[in-house]
């Protein structure tokens, strides 16, 4: 076995059915190898969207998404996307290719320092120098990947120890110039060159690849889920807030909704966390959340940091009993010291909790908590209106409100939804409602434009029979529209829909009002539909109103048949995203 047959056997037994990847000779027998036991190896058209893509199926599946690029500049354009997987905490293993192992520091083709690149942005780096190391050290990448904190890692991996051995041996001796030496320095330079050789390949291929070990859901100790039943019991006015830790074990979704309805606390989901509940359910809430922060004597904070979404600590009311549970300890008091600290996994933590209360403590809690219930229902519901009359203002253009609200009757029940972008992103999340668990696909804390293509290949890959919807600025947009491309090729079908208003909004609406100038943020009207028929697919332009419902579901059967769409959609100005800029 050469180096990539090993590690595709080792992606196998690790349960990976998909490997990201822009193509590089430095990695070509990972790639080959991979697809020989049916691994399906998709190919895009950058690598920051290879490493999206990863980070995309680790949430929707659970298993460590897998990336693998070329040396230098092919891991140098993964670093955003690195960044973002590691703050959106999503277990990932990337493969980085490098030079040869005997040519290291000497100028080789893309040869860089790429550990010290990687260190700070991932758990660990991983850097096997013999064939024998890799198997065990591609096994460790995966279980660090996934234990405590979730996020990525990197293992490097030199050309000469993926190719076979004659290979490698006709590099260092023949291309050396060293198969017949004519003197003293050319006998000394093959003894180093066939020394060198024997390091790498003695005892390879190495142990044979193993199961892996399940990563366990660390249990909240008995004393701090004692403490939280008898607040629980005690509490008027309890607000749970839910964070993608919480179903970072993606089989474990079931059982932590079903957890969560048999205690009976009003819930806001937020990052992964969004869909866990479903579309519909009496216990999920989305508007107003610090208006209920503020009011609530009991809020628990559940794998999501107390970071600038929640007021830095500030948004929970001060005299509120406050629980951070987190997987990682730092983040349990930041910027605000809780009542309880609880070093736990969040999902494990809610089902702990629902078995405490025992069987039917749910609908009893329900009727105590009935006014607070009403209070909380009261500001939802005149939100929720507010929002279907802002949905009627006439617009010079289409209402961007109209638009999803529409969206949201006519989303199948198995979509999943990619967001990339600012004002028009936000929007919809105001709106649109994830049908199910781990259907929602947002950067997170990064805040990361570009996410959209490497996103929607993933889901569609993943979830082939999902109806696929990403939701793009115009100007995020141009990150990534090229997997547009990369669907065709392989047969893949989201539906795009590009609010093109010909500005970078988000950042313009309060540049030009504080500073009066909106240079840098005004772009041009696209035919975005047309690029998407340059690449393949196909184009639909909406700029009327009266056409919305015709147009989406034009855009749902052409998906149907395999097609990727584009929908581009002249959007009129709003101020429903007034002031709402973060720092």
């Amino acid at each position: 076995m050469d180096g990539g047959q090993i590690i595709a056997s080792v992606l196998e037994r690790q349960g990976v059915r998909q490997l990201y990847t822009l193509c590089g000779g430095h990695i070509s027998p990972i790639l080959v190898a991979a697809k020989r036991i049916g691994i399906d190896i998709i190919d895009v058209r950058d690598e920051a969207s290879a490493v999206f893509a990863a980070d995309a199926t680790a949430r929707m599946t659970g298993i460590p998404g897998v990336a693998a690029v070329t040396a230098g500049p092919g891991l140098t354009n993964t670093i955003t996307a690195v960044k973002n997987a590691q703050l959106a905490e999503s277990p990932l293993v990337i493969f980085g290719g490098a030079t040869a192992t005997v040519l290291e520091g000497r100028g080789s083709l893309q040869d860089i320092d790429q550990v010290a690149l990687m260190q700070p942005h991932v758990k660990q780096v991983f850097t096997p120098r013999s064939v024998r190391q890799l198997v065990p050290t591609i096994e460790a990448a995966f279980r660090i990947a996934q234990e405590g904190v979730p996020g990525p890692v990197f293992v490097e991996t030199p050309v000469d120890l993926l190719y076979p051995e004659a290979t490698v041996r006709e590099w260092y001796i023949d291309q050396g110039g060293v198969k017949k030496p004519k003197n003293l320095v050319g006998y000394a330079t093959r003894a180093f060159l066939e020394q060198h050789l024997a390091r790498q390949f003695w005892g390879a291929p190495g142990p044979k690849a193993q199961a892996p070990v399940p990563v366990p859901m660390h249990d909240a100790n008995r004393r701090d889920v004692d403490k939280l039943l008898g607040w629980l019991r005690e509490a008027k006015r309890p607000v749970f807030v839910v964070g993608s830790q919480t179903v970072s074990v993606a089989a474990q979704a079931p059982a932590i909704a079903a957890a969560l309805e048999s205690i009976g606390v009003p819930v806001w989901l937020a990052g992964g966390a969004r869909g866990l509940l479903g579309q519909q359910h009496h216990l999920q809430y989305r508007h107003k959340r610090t208006a209920s922060l503020k009011a609530a004597d009991l809020v628990v904070v559940f794998g999501f940091p107390l970071d600038f979404r929640l007021g830095y600590g500030r948004s929970i009311g001060s005299k509120a009993k406050l629980v951070t549970v987190n997987l990682g300890a730092s983040a349990l008091t930041q910027n605000r010291r809780p009542t309880l600290g609880v070093h736990a996994h969040p999902g494990r933590f809610i089902t702990q909790i629902a078995a405490g209360l025992g069987d039917g403590a749910g609908a009893q809690n329900a009727q105590r908590w009935q006014p607070w219930f009403d209070e909380i229902s009261e500001r939802e519901q005149a939100r929720d209106a507010e929002i279907v009359e802002q949905g009627k203002a006439e617009v010079d253009g289409v209402n961007p409100i109209d638009l999803f609200l529409q969206l949201e009757q006519l989303m199948a029940d198995d979509s999943v939804l990619v967001v990339d972008g600012g004002d028009f992103v936000a929007t919809a999340a105001y709106i649109v409602r994830p049908r199910r668990p781990l259907s929602w696909l947002d950067p997170g804390v990064f805040g990361t434009l570009g996410v959209g293509g490497g996103f929607a290949v993933a889901s569609c890959a993943v979830r082939p029979e999902a109806e696929v919807w990403l939701i793009y600025g115009d100007g995020s947009s141009g990150y990534s529209l090229a997997e547009i491309d990369t669907c065709v090729r392989r047969g893949l079908a989201p539906i795009a829909i590009i609010g093109n208003d010909g500005s970078w909004q988000q950042i313009a609406r309060d540049q030009i009002e504080i500073l009066g100038d909106a240079c840098g943020t005004e772009l041009l009207r696209t035919a975005y539909h047309t690029v998407a028929e340059g690449y393949g697919g196909r184009g639909l332009l909406l700029d009327d109103p009266a056409k919305i419902e015709a147009t989406l579901r034009e855009a749902q059967a052409i998906a149907k048949q395999g097609t990727p769409v584009v929908i581009n959609v002249m959007i009129g100005n709003t101020d429903f995203r007034k002031g709402s800029i973060s720092m």
